[in-house]
């Protein structure tokens, strides 16, 4: 099984690195991650005609193959589909992200970005974060709450989910979202299989402009954040805030049932060819 392990917080990520450890014993592991932080880049993969990206061989201690990449996780998977780095890996094991990536934020997510771009190409992933003080912001952290990360509670969970898919893949191109609380191994307590929030646990609430000294027509974005929420646990967003760990599967961006739609359809009847 070649495993690749990526993520959207840079090369330099302790929680790459837990993630990269805990799973080397299921497969063959290589780590290629952006060499900066890319949270909130989602599936991007950027101007691919105007950007020269550069890979760096990095080094991770127990990892014997990794690498830097001057792009987003996305564009990093891209580059290993394609076979920048050998063979196209099995699996994408992409994390630890620090905060959670529920509800809405999996729209945003670099972490789960990852995974649905390799879904693109036939690659099954498991996008693994984990909940932290306040529940973050939108899925993500400040860096005084991720000095102290449980890592390991996420990494052993990571790694127990990986063993269950070597043993018995699930169809290909399936892609798992995990999320952990922020909490020592030994208080973990259930996994519960959730459907994907509306809302992340703690949001952005509203946004304000804020002219920029002595820069005319220019204003910074005031920021602020909302009150945590309070969702019932069968939701990712609920889960996570009962102290559960959360598996979500997530779909394909599909069609919409058209019935849902009838009224428009009917008024665009006259420039529409039937299906």
């Amino acid at each position: 099984m070649r495993i690749m392990v990526t993520n959207d917080d840079g090369i330099d990520s302790l929680g790459l690195h837990a993630l990269a450890r805990a799973v080397a014993p299921y497969g063959e592991v290589t780590v290629i991650a952006p060499d900066s932080e890319y949270s909130g880049a989602g599936a991007a993969i950027g101007a691919l005609w105007q950007a020269h990206h550069e890979v760096h061989e990095a080094s991770i201690d127990g990892i014997d193959r990794a690498f830097s990449v001057t792009g987003a996780p996305a564009l990093c998977v891209m580059f290993a589909r394609m076979g920048a780095f050998g063979d196209p890996p099995d699996l994408i094991v992409s994390g630890i992200n620090p905060g959670a990536n529920v509800g809405r934020s999996v729209y945003h997510s670099g972490t789960i970005g990852a995974c649905l771009t390799g879904r693109n190409g036939g690659i099954t992933g498991i996008a693994v974060s984990q909940s932290v003080p306040h529940f973050g912001v939108e899925g993500q952290a400040w860096d005084d709450v991720v000095a102290d990360m449980p890592w390991d509670t996420a990494a052993t969970v990571a790694a127990d989910l990986v063993s269950a898919f070597v043993a018995d893949p699930p169809e290909a191109g399936s892609v798992l979202n995990v999320n952990v609380p922020g909490v020592p191994l030994d208080e973990l307590s259930t996994y519960r299989w959730t459907q994907v929030g509306m809302a992340p646990p703690r949001a952005m609430s509203t946004a304000t402009l804020s002219p920029k000294p002595g820069h005319l027509g220019a204003f910074n974005v005031e920021l602020a954040w909302g009150d945590a929420a309070e969702l019932e646990p069968q939701t990712d967003t609920g889960a996570i805030m009962h102290g559960e760990v959360s598996l979500t599967w997530l779909s394909r961006i599909i069609a919409e049932d058209r019935a849902a739609h009838a009224s428009i359809e009917s008024a665009m009847s006259n420039r529409l060819t039937a299906a």
